[in-house]
């Protein structure tokens, strides 16, 4: 087979490269749509830089082999090693940290870890059905489900309460996270001559990360002063050791692992609701069957006590949510590196240490494995024999590998109980003329999306 070399976005220019055409508000959504046009790969080169991305299932097969390939730290993922160093998300495949903080923060994942959690999320979900039940205006959905989400891992994972139902306001935490992501992804795209422009930005950015800074400060110093038998992460961070060396992981590198749960943790769960209850208002003959299921587990209109063994029973709202996922995943691609030369597919030639972007959203709609209508809401896509038909390739919402998302059950968790509480407590409407806009800071979610909630 002859070596290919991948093809480009149109209008290249001498030096510059491919500079025409990069979307600095929404770039994934505009590669999505490049790779729609231009197949599988493509390459854009900007100056001496080879920027790779794919989004067909069998080259995302291909560079998901652990012995050729391995997770990249790439640009936009270096743009957040002032928030998060070394921790789990942002970690080089050879700090040692990263082994050490993942095999200590393992047990915090388990289904006893899971069930040890479950009340305190019920309880913030009660909390947010009380707000709604008196919401006299249409709930916006995004702002309600980053309160939901942050309360959830700040209470669950450390024992920090945000007071997200007893404010009016959007907590200064997610506004700090918001601004700082929004800045890290546009220096994350490889403009020449930004760095001039952007002084202002830049210090408010280093504000940003010093509020991200202090406000982990306060949760570790919460817990010091008030200790408290809790079987939560921070305990895991504060008082365990790696079973390898023996070794706890750092002051800083515990302020690392929190930042990276409270800002992804929260925000990719948070999209993603928001994202379901867009799609849910728009298919409400999808909403009808999810809601059959909650209304059969819990007849009563009460909020339901929900107990930890029905959540894993909600197999029809977890196919809303995976199939919500499959088109709009919240984290919109994972990074992949060679470790060797080799040929991407057979005939795209990659030598050590060149990477490619793997683009969800257009792997998780590749028609030669979901069909023709791959860009459609169905979720009985994924029940068991569909799911079992299809190579795991095909669906990658929280990565690959050894690097995958370590807190995918506790997301799911969450979601799922969130989720079958709003279909079981209310019915819901978007206001027709709404269109869907998705914003970008590196993880994807809806913007002014708005849903008038009535009580059933």
């Amino acid at each position: 087979m002859s070596i290919e070399v991948p093809p480009h976005p149109p209008r290249r220019v001498p030096i510059l490269g491919d500079i025409i055409g990069l979307d600095p508000v929404k770039p994934m959504q505009n590669t999505a749509r490049i790779l729609a046009s231009l197949g599988p790969i493509y390459q854009r080169r900007i100056l001496t830089m080879r920027l790779s991305f794919i989004g067909g299932v069998d080259l995302a097969e291909d560079v998901n082999d652990e012995k050729r390939w391995q997770k990249n730290l790439a640009r936009p993922l270096r743009q957040l090693r002032p928030i998060s160093g070394d921790g789990l998300f942002t970690a080089e495949n050879d700090e040692p940290n990263w082994s050490k903080a993942h095999a200590i923060l393992m047990p915090g994942f388990t289904q006893a870890a899971m069930r040890s959690y479950h009340d305190t999320m019920l309880d913030v979900v009660r909390e947010m059905v009380g707000a709604w039940d008196h919401a006299d205006a249409p709930v916006d959905v995004s702002e309600e489900m980053s309160k939901l989400t942050l309360e959830t891992i700040g209470r669950a994972g450390f024992g920090y309460r945000f007071n997200s139902y007893d404010r009016e306001d959007i907590d200064p935490f997610v506004t700090a996270m918001l601004g700082a992501l929004e800045y890290i992804q546009q220096k994350g795209l490889p403009i020449p001559g930004r760095a001039l422009f952007d002084r202002r930005r830049r210090r408010r950015h280093t504000a940003d990360v010093e509020y991200l800074n202090a406000v982990v400060d306060r949760v570790v110093e919460d817990r010091q002063v008030n200790s408290a038998d809790r079987p939560d992460l921070l305990t895991l961070m504060l008082e365990s050791v790696d079973p390898a060396t023996g070794e706890r992981l750092d002051p800083v590198n515990i302020r690392y692992q929190i930042l990276t749960f409270l800002v992804a943790g929260h925000e990719t769960s948070a999209g993603a609701l928001s994202f379901a209850l867009w799609l849910l208002s728009q298919h409400p003959e999808e909403a009808v069957k999810a809601r059959a299921e909650v209304d059969a587990l819990w007849p009563s209109r009460e909020i339901p006590a929900v107990e930890f063994d029905q959540v894993g029973k909600l197999r029809a709202v977890r196919r809303v949510l995976d199939e919500t996922l499959r088109l709009w995943p919240t984290a919109p691609g994972y990074f992949r590196e060679a470790k060797e030369d080799t040929l991407l597919g057979g005939k795209y030639a990659f030598k050590k240490g060149d990477w490619v972007m793997v683009v969800l959203q257009r792997v998780h709609c590749d028609k030669a494995v979901w069909g023709a209508d791959a860009d459609e809401f169905r979720p009985d896509r994924f029940l068991p024999e569909q799911v079992r038909a299809r190579s795991g390739a095909a669906y990658k919402p929280f990565g690959t590998g050894p690097r995958a998302c370590i807190g995918r059950q506790f997301a799911y968790h969450e979601m799922l109980m969130a989720l079958a509480v709003i279909l079981h407590r209310y019915d819901f409407t978007a206001d027709p003329s709404c269109e869907l806009e998705v914003q970008e800071q590196l993880t994807m979610r809806p913007r002014g999306f708005a849903l008038t909630v009535t009580r059933r």
